[in-house]
């Protein structure tokens, strides 16, 4: 039960592709807005 440290490396990639793809999907977005 001692592994959150190699599981989290597991989950970070996932992790940081969905936010990259949230970020880049609300600055579609955005930049018409303010523009």
């Amino acid at each position: 039960m001692h592994q959150p440290l190699t599981r989290y490396q597991g989950f970070s990639l996932i992790e940081l592709l969905i936010t990259v793809a949230i970020i880049g999907i609300l600055a579609a977005i955005a930049i018409p807005m303010y523009s």
